[in-house]
């Protein structure tokens, strides 16, 4: 919990202007297949708003996900106790590089989804989104916090 509370700290001062936190509203993946797609942003930035996460939840929008913003590389791992949709799981590297994507997620259970490596990210979406866009490990989040001039940090 403490080192939640001390990820919020470094992460709220990001939200400073009105136009960037728009801009962080919105994100794109693109596909090594020459594809894109658009995608609305719900933030889990704060402790709460991240042990949260989509629980509860009895829909989500097709074009739409939640995105766990990690200001430095930590090993992600996620369960889906709670929640009561189907999750893909996509982990992203601080260049937005889509290092792992856990597909399909099962509903209300305590089976851990790792990352596997070091990320800054990760954006969850509908149960089987990846898949029928055709979405791979490899391909890119685009997003403010992320790549060359982003936030996202492995040092």
């Amino acid at each position: 919990m403490r080192r939640l509370f001390l990820l919020a700290l470094l992460v709220l001062p990001l939200l400073s202007g009105c136009e960037e936190m728009e801009e962080a509203r919105q994100a794109r993946i693109e596909t090594r297949a020459g594809t894109a797609h658009d995608f609305s942003v719900e933030l889990a930035l704060t402790p709460e708003e991240q042990q949260r996460g989509l629980m509860y939840r009895q829909e989500l929008a097709e074009d739409a996900g939640m995105l766990f913003f990690y200001p430095a590389c930590a090993r992600a791992s996620f369960w889906m106790r709670n929640t009561y949709l189907p999750l893909d799981m996509i982990f992203i590297a601080a260049d937005g590089r889509i290092v792992r994507i856990a597909r399909m997620t099962e509903p209300q259970t305590l089976d851990i989804h790792e990352s596997g490596e070091k990320v800054n990210g990760v954006f969850e979406v509908n149960g089987g989104l990846t898949q029928r866009l055709g979405i791979e490990e490899g391909d890119f989040f685009r997003h403010p916090w992320f790549g060359e001039n982003g936030r996202a940090t492995c040092d």
